[in-house]
């Protein structure tokens, strides 16, 4: 790797140009800017026109959802066009200029560290970086842990890892910098109130531990719902005590996208009973959904429900063999922290599927047979219907297609979705549709499968589709 000493080194800018018209870098060309307030920071040209040479509007991207825009921008410095390898081989150089010294105004950077010698900067730092290549970038420091990170430059999230960076400087502040100080100085200033919180007597009647407070509840339940378990009620996010701007209170905590942790505090009363009436209704749907006799009304041998939900699928899809689902529709009937659950085998434990009857747990096995037996029959034919500009409740049909399936049977995909997302969902055409005499009776058959209102072709849409009712058999 390079010989120079980092932590001596000094690079200066001495080639700035100022922002006009007529001297603008090319366009997506990364670089240094000196703004008019007299901060430092980085990004890639792009203006608003890039074929009108004459109008100065644009901005520079220094990330996602993170621009500056021209107007702020008093000089800017290419760090796109210099190979610092050569200067760098050399042990004895610590001052690298970069460009000739055309006019005043050089700017210095110093005070470089390094990644590899476990230097990072600042969650949401912007910095000037030197590459392991020789070249010359810029990035906002975004860690995945104290040990690891990458510096984005550019929107989805472009990066530079900080394997390829050789060095790096912490340009100018900026806001997204100062929101994140300002969010570190209030986590730290909530640590410092939580050293030692105070406790509302009245409100924590019967002391710190939540376990009490759900064991009250739950005596309250079993009066109207004798099988009421703990196991049950906290099938629904939990409530803790917990300390909360120097106070105890009831709450609860979840990790937000950052990684810090927000209490969302319980504000409905201002006593122990009163919190536990909470618990009670908060937890009562769950209680009442998990009636034993109800949810087992078969028994509990798991191969009851499986074999009814068999037995409803082979109704429509004829060529089903129960090998089919051997390695993807695994489920059991187990006992979780003392109640027995429905449950599917996960990667390191079982997954409960909470359904509050056995009838609604068969619906769920009948479903991921019927996926199973759909994957397990090829298309051998297909016809994809023109769909237009056709919008459904904010998103756009994007797809609409009839596959023919190695059996003779039919199914539909469709596909919708907007600027952001999307997703599909298939459908298999029942053997009853096709008993139909006509296409025009068939299609009123299909709309109750797949209403036009919900996915976006109705009856008069496809009533006319000569193409569709010959691929269909009519």
């Amino acid at each position: 790797m390079f010989k120079c000493n980092y932590k001596k080194l000094r690079l200066s800018f001495n080639d700035f140009h100022d922002v006009d018209v007529k001297d603008m870098p090319p366009y997506g060309e990364f670089c240094l800017l000196e703004l008019k307030d007299g901060r430092y920071t980085a990004g890639g040209w792009t203006p608003e026109d890039y074929k009108n040479k004459k109008v100065l509007k644009g901005k520079f991207i220094r990330g996602t959802a993170d621009t500056v825009s021209v107007e702020d921008v008093k000089r800017w410095h290419t760090l796109d066009r210099d190979d610092l390898s050569r200067c760098l081989e050399n042990e004895e150089i610590n001052f690298i200029n970069i460009a000739a010294l055309k006019n005043e105004g050089s700017v210095v950077f110093k005070d470089f560290k390094s990644c590899d010698n476990g230097e990072f900067p600042k969650k949401e730092q912007y910095c000037l970086l030197i590459m392991k290549n020789g070249g010359l970038a810029a990035g906002r420091w975004d860690p995945f842990d104290e040990m690891d990170g990458c510096f984005i430059y550019a929107p989805a999230l472009s990066s530079h890892s900080m394997e390829k960076v050789w060095a790096w400087t912490p340009l100018s502040s900026d806001y997204f910098f100062e929101l994140e100080e300002e969010k570190e100085r209030e986590r730290r200033k909530e640590e410092e109130l939580n050293l030692n919180p105070s406790l509302d007597e009245s409100l924590f009647l019967y002391g710190t531990e939540i376990s009490v407070y759900y064991e009250k509840a739950l005596e309250k339940l079993r009066k109207e719902y004798p099988w009421a378990s703990l196991a049950q009620m906290k099938k629904k996010e939990e409530w803790k005590i917990v300390p909360c701007h120097g106070k105890y209170v009831f709450g609860q905590v979840r990790e937000s996208y950052d990684g810090s942790l927000d209490v969302n505090e319980w504000t409905e009363g201002s006593s122990a009973d009163e919190f536990v009436d909470f618990l009670y209704e908060y937890t009562r749907e769950n209680v009442e959904n998990s009636n034993p006799e109800e949810k087992f009304k078969y028994g509990t041998d798991i191969k009851v429900y499986l074999d009814k939900a068999y037995a409803n699928v082979k109704k429509n899809y004829h060529w089903v063999n129960k090998k089919m689902f051997s390695a993807s529709c695994r489920y059991e009937i187990r006992e979780i922290d003392g109640d027995l659950e429905f449950v599917t085998p996960g990667s390191d434990k079982y997954i409960v599927l909470d359904y509050p009857s056995g009838d609604r747990f068969i619906e769920c096995v009948e479903y991921d047979y019927q996926r199973a037996a759909l994957a397990a029959n090829p298309a051998i034919d297909r016809y994809e219907v023109p769909v237009g500009q056709i919008e459904i409740h904010g998103w756009y049909l994007e797809h609409y297609i009839f596959y023919k399936l190695k059996t003779g049977d039919y199914k539909v995909d469709v596909q919708a979705g907007n600027r952001s997302t999307g997703g599909n969902r298939e459908f298999f055409i029942p053997p009853d549709c096709f008993k139909a005499a006509t296409y025009e009776e068939f299609l009123d058959r299909y709309m109750e499968i797949v209403p036009g209102v919900s996915f976006g072709l109705g009856k008069k849409d496809l009533v006319s589709n000569n193409k569709l009712k010959k691929f269909l058999g009519y």
